[in-house]
């Protein structure tokens, strides 16, 4: 294990139990080229500080490995599918712990529309929420935990965006998955479409038409817990990436985050 610096610690760091964690779920050197240098504990320190603060790649505080540094190791994980394995890896182990099956059997659908801001890049209007931006679409499994995401433009209508993200949760396989939930407004074709094309069932869950105020409705209210885990993250506050490969990186990592803590206190 790699040695703590000697710098004062934010509340972001990781403790040495949560280092331990994700240590050994990170790509060595192949040996090729110049050996590692940075001390790689302090770049995932940096992620999670810039993902928890909300600060800017170059705003970060001058103790950590240089912005271009921790930016391209970022950059690099993402592209070559690590923090999706860290990810996967950990929901599997949080799973176990909590004496469940590794994979689930039932998730829930459901989307989030946020604003971006000038950085650029795919978004779109959603009517509805009369937000200008981008929707964040999820597929958790009970515990709340994501089994899978795409970002999309906030014009695209719920439907047509759970088609995208379900689709990419049939290619990972998930051989137990019998069931997923969602709201009405996943309601009609789509219910076929997932039944032909996934092999699932889609069950609406609608909120009664008498009942006034706020309702906690059976299901449903996971995924919206989940969106709040999320919340707690303020580059979550609006999507501020250009890629919306970044941003499902970036909920990826809160998730990585979460999970850690989780399974280093237990």
């Amino acid at each position: 294990m790699e040695n703590r610096t000697e710098r004062k610690p934010y509340d972001t760091d990781l403790s040495d139990a949560e280092w331990a964690i994700i240590e050994p779920l990170i790509p060595r050197c192949t040996g090729a080229g110049r050996p590692r240098e940075v001390n790689i504990r302090e770049v995932v320190n940096a992620i999670f500080y810039l993902l928890r603060t909300g600060c800017a790649w170059r705003h970060l505080p001058h103790d950590f490995p240089p912005p271009g540094t921790v930016y391209d190791y970022f950059s690099a994980w993402k592209r070559n599918g690590t923090l999706k394995h860290i990810h996967d890896t950990l929901r599997r182990r949080v799973r176990v712990q909590a004496e469940r099956e590794a994979e689930p059997s039932a998730s829930c659908l459901d989307s989030q529309s946020v604003k971006t801001n000038e950085q650029g890049g795919i978004d779109g209007y959603d009517a509805g929420k009369k937000i200008m931006g981008r929707k964040r679409h999820i597929i958790v499994d009970t515990m709340g935990l994501i089994l899978a995401v795409v970002v999309h433009s906030a014009g695209i209508q719920d439907r047509d965006g759970a088609k995208a993200v379900l689709d990419r949760l049939k290619k990972e396989d998930p051989q137990r998955l019998e069931l997923t939930w969602a709201d009405g407004g996943y309601a009609g074709k789509l219910i076929e479409w997932v039944k032909t094309e996934c092999g699932w069932i889609l069950e609406i869950v609608k909120r009664s038409d008498d009942v006034k105020g706020f309702k906690l409705l059976p299901h449903r209210w996971v995924v919206e817990r989940t969106f709040a885990w999320l919340g707690r993250f303020r580059r979550m506050s609006k999507d501020y990436e250009f890629n919306t490969s970044t941003s499902e990186a970036m909920i990826h990592l809160a998730m990585i985050n979460i999970m850690t803590r989780r399974l280093a206190s237990a």
